[in-house]
């Protein structure tokens, strides 16, 4: 194994997923109502198994452009309290727009490190996590700390990705990706949307964090468009972690790339339009 593929920085590694997601937050805000539909159920998985009610306080993880939080503050009601954090600035900011727009006062966002939370111990009811912990260089100390913040009895519930053969539709993207960007293989503990999708993987984090009774769920998705082309655009735009692979090469290099994405993902297309069906996994232990 070479130097470069035994080796991860984990600090460089948070840095680009920041400034990539400062730079695409908008791209996936814009898309938002595309991809509320592609993972809504996955959302509803999630605030079920966290027993989200009226009043409660929720705190939730790499919420991105608002989502699950957004759904969560719509559940807890005016007498609740939702606080949506992300690494990413840019979309932190898109977040707080939604809220406003909807009137969900109960909702607050902040900047912040998903595995280094700047909160008090024992001062939320539940804590949600929406395909954030796969992009976790250290999730084991990540579910410690949202564990740490939990009140006694607390939930938490997390959706991550299975395996990448259950989801073509990002596996067949990746291959190219990897493949034309010559990115070597990932190393053991390299974070990436299918790295916790494998048996036992999840629930083992669970128990290692502190956490009590985990359970796993495994939740269908159909990612469903009006064309292949329609598909390759939006993941172009809006999936910060492609874009992120494709970093050091030229512009033309990348058309070249997502050209040959969109070609190949036309297995999916059919007279009544493209769907390409996926898996996540829905976890969700107590403390």
């Amino acid at each position: 194994m070479t130097p470069q593929q035994s080796s991860f920085d984990a600090a460089k590694y948070k840095n680009a997923q920041r400034e990539q997601w400062n730079k695409n937050g908008e791209a996936w805000h814009r898309w938002s109502p595309t991809l509320n539909r592609w993972y809504g159920d996955a959302t509803l998985q999630m605030l079920e198994r966290a027993l989200i009610r009226p009043g409660m306080r929720v705190l939730d993880i790499a919420a991105g452009a608002g989502e699950p939080a957004i759904s969560a503050a719509e559940r807890t009601g005016p007498r609740g309290y939702v606080l949506a954090t992300d690494i990413s600035e840019g979309i932190v900011e898109l977040a707080r727009q939604v809220a406003r727009e909807r009137g969900l006062s109960q909702m607050e966002t902040r900047v912040m490190d998903g595995e280094k939370l700047d909160l008090p111990d024992a001062s939320f009811d539940a804590v949600l996590c929406r395909f954030g912990l796969m992009y976790m260089p250290h999730a084991v100390a990540a579910l410690r700390e949202w564990r740490r913040v939990l009140k006694p009895g607390g939930r938490v519930a997390a959706a991550v990705f299975s395996v990448p053969e259950r989801n073509r539709w990002g596996s067949i993207p990746i291959s190219i990706i990897r493949q034309r960007a010559q990115l070597p293989p990932p190393v053991p503990g390299q974070p990436g949307p299918f790295c916790l999708g494998g048996p036992g993987i999840l629930e083992g984090l669970f128990r290692e964090a502190g956490f009590a009774d985990p359970e796993i769920h495994a939740v269908p998705i159909l990612h469903r468009m009006a064309s292949a082309a329609d598909y390759a655009q939006l993941t172009r735009e809006a999936f910060g972690g492609f874009n992120a692979m494709m970093a050091k090469l030229s512009a033309e290099e990348r058309d070249s790339v997502w050209n040959e994405v969109a070609e190949a993902v036309r297995v999916f297309e059919s007279p009544e339009g493209f769907e390409a069906p996926g898996e996540c996994l829905v976890g969700a232990a107590t403390k």
